[in-house]
C-alpha cells in the first residue's frame, strides 16, 4: 500500500466521529480522495463545513450528535461501512468522552452494521495513570474491544501540519519573542505527520479484514525533546532566540498555579503528560505495518516557517534576528 490517492473506498459510507477539528480536517481529505462518501458527526456540525469544497456533490455529509448522550448514535450511524472515532478532549467528563462511552459507539457501530471501527487512542494511555486524560483512553481502548472485537486502535503521537496547535503555536510565539521559557526541556516527542496518520486510517478501512483488529503505534520517525524542537524552529525562521529551560519543579508549580485560567500556556494534566515523554514503545505495530514511510518534520519545517520569518519568502533567513 501507498499514501497515493485511489479509489479503494469508493462508494463506502464512512462516518467520523468528532471530525470537526484539526485533526478531522485531513482524515477527511484522505477518505474523499479514496472516494468514500463521508459523513461528519459531532456536536457542532458547522464547524466542519471548510471540509465539504474537499468533496465532489453530495459525497460529503453533516451530522449533529452528542457522544455524552448515547441516544444520539444510532441514527447518525445507520448505513455506515465503516467508522472512526475521533473523539478526544482533555477536560469536561472524560469518562464520558473517551472512557465508557468510546465503548458505547463501537457498540452503536456494531449494531448500526459497520463492518469497520477505527479508534483513536493516545501513546501513553494508562489505566492506572493519575492523569484523568491518560487512564480514561486506556479505558476507552478496552471499552472498545469489548463493545468491536474487530476494531483497529491507533495510539498517534503529537500531530503535526501546516495548520497545527502545537508546532505552529511555537513558530508564532518564536517569531514574535526573543526570550521564551521551555516547560519540559527534556520530555521526549515523537512527533507524527498528520497526513501519515490519515492515510494509516485509510488503508485500514481499505483492507480491514488484513489489518484491522490490532493496536497500532503512530510515531514519527525521530525522537526529539521539547527544547530541540524550539530551537529547530527558530533556526528554521533564521531566528536567533534565548531559551529559558525551566526545571520541572517550576514548570509543575506554573501549570498548577495557572493552569485553570483560560488561555494558560500549559495545564498540570498536560505538563505530567509532558514529563511522561510521548514515544512509542515499539511493542506495537508501527505505521510501516500499514503500508507507509512515515515523513519526517524536518522534510517540512523550512517551508512551512517561511510565513514567520521577517519579511516572509521575500527575506534571507540567515539576516533575520
Amino acid at each position: 500500500m501507498t499514501r497515493s490517492a485511489d479509489m479503494s473506498l469508493a462508494g463506502k459510507v464512512v462516518t467520523v466521529l468528532g471530525g470537526s477539528g484539526f485533526f478531522g480536517r485531513h482524515l477527511a481529505q484522505e477518505l474523499l480522495a479514496r472516494g468514500a462518501r463521508l459523513r461528519i458527526a459531532c456536536r457542532n456540525p458547522q464547524r466542519a463545513f471548510s471540509i465539504k469544497p474537499l468533496g465532489n456533490l453530495g459525497q460529503v455529509q453533516f451530522a449533529r450528535c452528542d457522544v455524552t448522550r448515547p441516544e444520539t448514535l444510532p441514527a447518525v450511524l445507520s448505513g455506515s461501512d465503516a467508522v472512526v472515532n475521533l473523539v478526544g478532549a482533555f477536560s469536561g467528563d472524560l469518562d464520558a468522552l473517551q472512557g465508557y462511552g468510546a465503548g458505547l459507539i463501537a457498540k452503536a457501530a456494531r449494531s448500526a452494521g459497520a463492518s469497520a471501527f477505527v479508534h483513536i487512542s493516545a501513546l501513553g494511555c494508562d489505566a492506572d495513570s493519575p492523569v484523568d486524560y491518560a487512564r480514561t483512553k486506556a479505558v476507552g481502548e478496552e471499552a472498545v474491544r469489548k463493545a468491536f472485537p474487530g476494531a483497529s486502535i491507533l495510539r498517534p503521537s503529537i500531530l503535526f501540519g501546516p495548520d497545527d496547535d502545537f508546532v505552529m503555536m511555537f513558530a508564532g510565539l518564536i517569531s514574535v519573542f526573543p526570550v521564551l521559557p521551555v516547560f519540559g526541556p527534556e520530555a521526549r516527542l515523537q512527533p507524527v505527520f498528520v497526513d501519515d496518520v490519515a492515510a494509516g486510517i485509510a488503508n485500514i478501512l481499505a483492507d480491514s479484514e488484513k489489518l484491522g483488529g490490532k493496536t497500532y503505534e503512530a510515531a514519527g520517525p525521530e525522537v526529539i525533546t521539547m527544547l530541540e524542537l524550539n530551537e529547530r524552529i527558530a533556526q528554521a525562521q533564521g531566528r536567533q532566540r534565548l531559551f529559558v529551560e525551566l526545571p520541572d519543579t517550576v514548570s509543575g508549580a506554573f501549570a498548577t498555579l495557572t493552569g485553570w485560567l483560560p488561555g494558560a500556556p500549559i495545564t498540570r494534566d498536560q505538563f505530567e503528560l509532558l514529563r511522561a515523554g510521548n514515544v512509542a514503545t515499539g511493542k506495537r505495530p508501527s505505521l510501516k505495518a500499514l503500508g507507509l514511510a512515515v515523513r519526517p518534520l524536518g522534510l517540512f519545517l523550512e517551508r512551512w516557517m517561511v510565513r514567520f520569518r521577517k519579511h516572509g519568502r521575500f527575506g534571507e533567513k540567515a539576516s533575520v534576528r
